[in-house]
């Protein structure tokens, strides 16, 4: 519990100093914790991003997924200068890779204002929130109901 306590602190700190940004992002039940940090090294061109402590090209195995997840920070040529850490949880992969980019993209409007026109226009900014309907009462699923047979 000591450690534990001592590395909030040590994160409430660093947010203090503005160190870091921060935004969520939600897509079915899917929730992505985003943060942005100045980018320190790594590989020329490739977008510095971990998901859940490992890096996304291991996390993420589709293709579709890596280019879902660094869109927003290709489409604003931020790939040379930001970090990207993301805790992920619920959904599947692909809600998860959605939830990161609407992530991504608001802890990138926190950063810099003057992003949000362009997020917007390639539609990072807005929220899907298509969810699956319950199950009713007295249906089979959300919709279908039992077979009815007349005798």
């Amino acid at each position: 519990m000591d450690q534990q306590h001592t590395i909030r602190k040590t994160s409430v700190a660093a947010h203090a100093k503005g160190a870091y940004d921060e935004g969520v992002g939600r897509r079915k039940t899917a929730v992505a914790r985003v943060r942005l940090t100045a980018r320190q090294g790594g590989k020329a061109g490739q977008p510095d991003i971990t998901v859940n402590e490992t890096a996304y090209a291991k996390y993420f195995t589709v293709q579709e997924h890596h280019r879902i997840v660094a869109s927003p920070l290709e489409k604003t040529d931020m790939v040379e200068h930001v970090a990207v850490s993301a805790h992920v949880s619920g959904g599947g992969l692909a809600a998860q890779a959605e939830a990161i980019r609407l992530g991504i993209a608001r802890a990138l409007i926190k950063r810099n204002e003057e992003l949000k026109k362009k997020l917007r226009v390639f539609g990072f900014v807005t929220r899907d929130a298509r969810m699956v309907e319950r199950k009713k009462y007295g249906l089979k699923k959300a919709r279908r109901a039992p077979q009815w047979s007349k005798r």
